[in-house]
């Protein structure tokens, strides 16, 4: 995909994703719809999805995929290094990059995108791809405003969660 057809693709996306949430801020139901987007939208991707923080891991949230791993530590794989170091991290070929967690073995190249809320680690979104560097600066941009977009659309409340009595 050229430069130019990627970014009008994750303009798309980005547009696409603020009418979605528009009016909705339940958590569950905006990740669930976020991983839904991106992975329909974006044609290589075997795995699009989220690792929501519990205070000492991540643990697998909301995704489109195949199964995968259900918990991260903090600094393993690319997602642990992500919410380690708050940053995006882009893995051009994971075969060759040393702290990889394998979760899926069609998975050829990745992108993680942490969420911060206030200072605050909350998850990541974790995104593979079929395709060998196939995440680069614009996925980066992209994917980071995707990110912003759903934190400020996004309530982030797990009390639907607790015991009702």
């Amino acid at each position: 995909m050229l430069e130019s057809e990627k970014e009008s693709c994750y303009q798309v996306i980005n547009q696409e994703l603020s009418s979605l949430l528009e009016g909705e801020t339940n958590v569950l139901a905006n990740l669930s719809n976020a991983s839904a987007l991106l992975k329909s939208r974006l044609p290589n991707t075997v795995f699009a999805g989220f690792y929501l923080f519990d205070g000492s891991e991540l643990i697998l949230g909301p995704f489109q995929g195949g199964v995968s791993c259900i918990r991260i530590a903090i600094g393993k794989g690319v997602c642990g290094e992500a919410a380690h170091f708050r940053e995006t991290v882009v893995v051009g070929d994971v075969t060759t990059y040393p702290n990889y967690i394998s979760c899926d073995s069609r998975a050829k190249s990745e992108i993680v995108v942490p969420m911060l809320k206030q200072g605050c680690l909350l998850g990541v979104l974790d995104l593979d791809s079929s395709c060998v560097n196939d995440y680069d600066e614009i996925d980066r941009k992209y994917l980071e405003e995707f990110v912003t977009i759903l934190l400020e659309k996004t309530k982030w409340d797990f009390s639907m969660f607790e015991e009702k009595n």
